[in-house]
């Protein structure tokens, strides 16, 4: 029941596997093979039993499906065999159609290959032309390409280049020509680079070379058009009635040289208005640029450029070491800066980026820095005002060009004002020579009028006025000496070429006459002056003509109001302006005066002194001559004459001369009394001095010079007159008792001078006989000398005690 009741549950499970076993792919069957073994120990042996129970069945199956089927399958066996016969005679027909088919196509096969053939060949041909089509646009633009590098067309050649490279050569990249010829590019590239900066140096040599060129047309035309406009200012002043001074210049008669052109032209009639393209070829930097633009490489073009002329701006700016001597030099320099700047601006507005403003700008303010060192260093050499000038001329025409372009020249013009200080300390030393050349022709004598015309003449020249003069007839004399008109004008000569320099300096009136008035302030106080003193001490100008220069110096003084309103003519400045200067004219010439009376005074005493060493006495002469000595009357009779001359003098500086004359007179006699070489003098010295000392007096007395009041001429020998009287009268008892008084008789004697004088006497009376001792009033007179003398040291004594 056991194994019953197991089989039972076994047969449901066996049915399982052979259903998983015919319903699963024969690839996952192991699995459920493997099961049947896992089982029970006899499993196996009933799914077998039963696998073979399931093969009978579907056996049977197949059997009877088999015996359904098998006549259908006999009947289609029967109509086989009958087709059988059929199929044979068609495939006999077939292979015979065949064979004859096989026959007929060889021709159309043979024929049908040429066709193939003739169509692969028209197939290649059609691709070739298409091909070559490709090609030969490439071909052609390569050759091209040649063409243009051999006609140095480098700008047209980049640009094919830039074509073959972004539209031909991608068609045809795959050939070898092509691979070829993108290989040989690049070394035309470089080629052209190289042949284009070549063609850059060139260029710059070229313009290194011709820039004084260009220079020279850009200052000329910059001052054709300012002379245009002089002139058009001109006509307009002329056509409303006004007083002719452009721009601040001189007035139209002295402006002759002002307006004569800096650069001459070489053909007058020459009406072309050459620029600077006309004088430059350019196209090598612009074809350089666009070459470089194209390839890439504009900064290093741009680089390169700039420090070339930044090299050839240092060359330009280095001067020669003689530009100096001649206005030649200072013109090379100049046109030479002028064209190369005129280049820089034309390339700067001609080309994108190559040169920029700030550049133009830098290279500028650094060559204006040079240029100033270099104009403040050679013009410190130049030493003719008229060189000077020159140069003035040639920085306006220099600065009026350049800022014409563009460029700030502020700078310049206050350099101008340097210049202008060093031109005027030129022209300074060339009117000290003018000076000097009329002192030296000058005679120093009133100037000889004959007649009317001679006297208008002088006019002319020279402001004189004198009412008194006027009414004198034909022939008379003025006054002053010839070199006072010469002074005259060549002041005024000096003040139009001062004013030379002030024009064309874009300054105001008022600043062109406050600069006329300086300059001419410093020729009368330092170049002037110096000419008159060194004049006055020359030691050939004598008294005469130091009376003269006197008189030349007043003159000369009340003249310079005129030149006051000779620079106001020109300028149109009112002198009562706040700030206008004023001429020193007035204190340089009292200074001169001063220094000449001064001198006559030197000169006189020196005069008096030479007559006084002529003196020649008899100091032990017992007895006077009865007359004066004879140097004493010669001077007396010379300072008669000169005091004469003198009348031509302003009335106090001929009263101080003979005053100081009479002076230096009485001191030169009362030191030849006291002079300690003379050992002794006798009475009659003394007299005979007294007499000398009476025409002096008698001289004073005269009133040689007016304007004296009373005896105070002879006030300057009353020093010598009481010391003489005093020991021509022996009157030392009244001296003694009167010392010190303010009513003393005696009053100018010093005790010292009389006691030097009352020692000599001594001594002579000693010497002049051995016996005096044995008479009497010898005896009695030496006594008293020596009373006297004890007195008088005395007296000093007490003075010194008490001092």
């Amino acid at each position: 029941m056991a194994e019953s009741g197991e089989g039972l549950g076994t047969v449901p499970e066996h049915e399982r596997i052979l259903q998983e076993i015919q319903s699963t792919d024969t690839a996952c069957v192991g699995p459920t093979l493997r099961s049947v073994y896992d089982d029970q120990p006899n499993a196996h042996k009933k799914f077998m039993e039963k696998l073979d129970a399931c093969i009978r069945n579907h056996d049977k199956e197949i059997e009877k499906m088999c015996n359904f089927h098998h006549q259908g399958f006999v009947d289609a066996i029967t109509e086989l065999l009958k087709v059988r016969t059929d199929a044979e005679k068609l495939k006999v027909q077939v292979t015979d159609t065949n064979r004859r088919f096989q026959d007929a196509g060889k021709e159309v096969i043979v024929q049908t290959e040429d066709i193939i053939r003739c169509r692969i060949q028209q197939r290649n041909i059609t691709t070739v032309i298409e091909k070559l089509q490709l090609c030969l646009p490439v071909l052609e633009m390569y050759s091209k390409l040649k063409e243009q590098m051999s006609a140095k067309r480098y700008y047209s050649a980049l640009k094919t280049m830039e074509q073959l490279e972004n539209v031909y050569f991608p068609r045809v990249s795959q050939y070898r020509f092509c691979q070829l010829m993108i290989e040989n590019l690049p070394k035309l590239r470089e080629d052209i680079k190289e042949i284009s900066m070549s063609d850059l140096k060139d260029f710059l040599e070229s313009i290194r070379k011709h820039s004084d060129k260009i220079g020279e047309t850009a200052m000329k035309q910059a001052q054709q058009q300012k002379l245009f406009s002089v002139i058009l200012q001109k006509q307009n002043n002329v056509k409303f009635g006004k007083t002719i001074y452009i721009n601040d210049r001189i007035p139209e008669e002295r402006n002759e040289i002002v307006l004569k052109p800096v650069f001459e032209e070489e053909d007058e009639n020459e009406e072309e208005v050459l620029t600077v393209q006309d004088l430059v070829d350019f196209s090598p930097v612009y074809r350089c640029l666009h070459i470089y633009s194209v390839l890439g490489d504009e900064e290093t073009f741009e680089n390169y450029y700039r420090k070339q002329r930044k090299k050839q701006a240092r060359l330009v700016l280095q001067p020669q070491s003689n530009m100096h001597e001649t206005v030649d030099g200072y013109r090379r320099y100049f046109t030479q800066i002028v064209g190369f700047f005129v280049v820089e601006d034309h390339i700067l507005h001609v080309t994108q980026g190559l040169v920029t403003r700030a550049y133009t700008d830098e290279l500028w303010n650094m060559a204006l820095s040079k240029i100033i060192a270099v104009l403040r260093a050679h013009s410190s050499y130049c030493t003719d005002p008229d060189l000077v000038l020159e140069l003035k001329n040639l920085i306006v025409i220099f600065a009026d060009t350049l800022q014409g372009y563009g460029f700030p020249v502020n700078r310049l013009f206050d350099l101008l004002f340097e210049i202008r200080d060093q031109y005027n300390e030129t022209l300074l030393k060339k009117w000290a020579g003018v000076f000097r050349d009329i002192f030296e022709e000058d005679n120093y004598s009133p100037i000889p009028i004959v007649n009317e015309e001679e006297y208008k003449t002088v006019i002319s020249k020279f402001p004189f006025q004198d009412p008194d003069v006027e009414k004198q007839s034909f022939p008379k004399k003025l006054p002053m000496s010839q070199s006072v008109p010469h002074i005259y004008i060549q002041v005024k000569e000096f003040i139009y070429a001062s004013l030379k320099f002030s024009e064309s300096l874009h300054r105001s009136s008022t600043e062109v006459d406050d600069m006329l008035r300086k300059s001419t302030n410093l020729l009368l106080t330092r170049t002037l002056s110096s000419c008159l003193l060194n004049l006055i001490k020359k030691p050939h100008i004598g008294l005469t003509e130091l009376v003269q220069i006197i008189i030349n110096t007043t003159h000369l003084e009340q003249a310079c109001k005129y030149l006051e309103d000779f620079i106001t003519n020109i300028t149109n400045i009112s002198q009562e302006t706040v700030h206008t200067t004023r001429l020193y004219g007035l204190s340089t010439f009292k200074d001169a005066r001063h220094a000449a009376e001064g001198e006559i005074y030197t000169k006189l005493n020196q005069k008096i002194d030479e007559f006084v060493q002529l003196a020649d006495y008899d100091w032990t002469m017992s007895e006077p001559d009865g007359r004066a000595s004879g140097y004493l009357m010669d001077l007396i009779n010379f300072l008669r004459s000169i005091f004469q001359v003198f009348t031509h003098l302003p009335g106090k500086v001929a009263q101080t001369a003979c005053m100081s004359a009479c002076q230096h007179l009485s001191t030169s006699l009362m030191q030849m009394l006291l002079d300690s070489e003379l050992k002794q003098i006798s009475m009659g010295a003394v007299q005979q001095f007294n007499l000398d000392v009476i025409q002096c007096e008698l001289f004073a007395s005269s009133e040689p010079v007016p304007g004296f009041q009373g005896d105070t001429l002879q006030l300057a020998f009353i020093d010598l007159r009481q010391l003489l009287d005093l020991f021509m009268v022996w009157d030392w008892s009244t001296y003694l008792a009167d010392y010190g008084q303010p009513a003393s008789k005696y009053l100018r004697v010093n005790p010292n001078t009389a006691l030097t004088l009352l020692e000599k006497m001594k001594d002579t009376s000693k010497k002049n006989n051995i016996f005096a001792q044995f008479r009497k009033n010898d005896r009695d007179k030496q006594k008293l000398i020596e009373t006297v003398v004890k007195q008088l040291r005395s007296l000093l004594n007490g003075m010194s005690q008490h001092t």
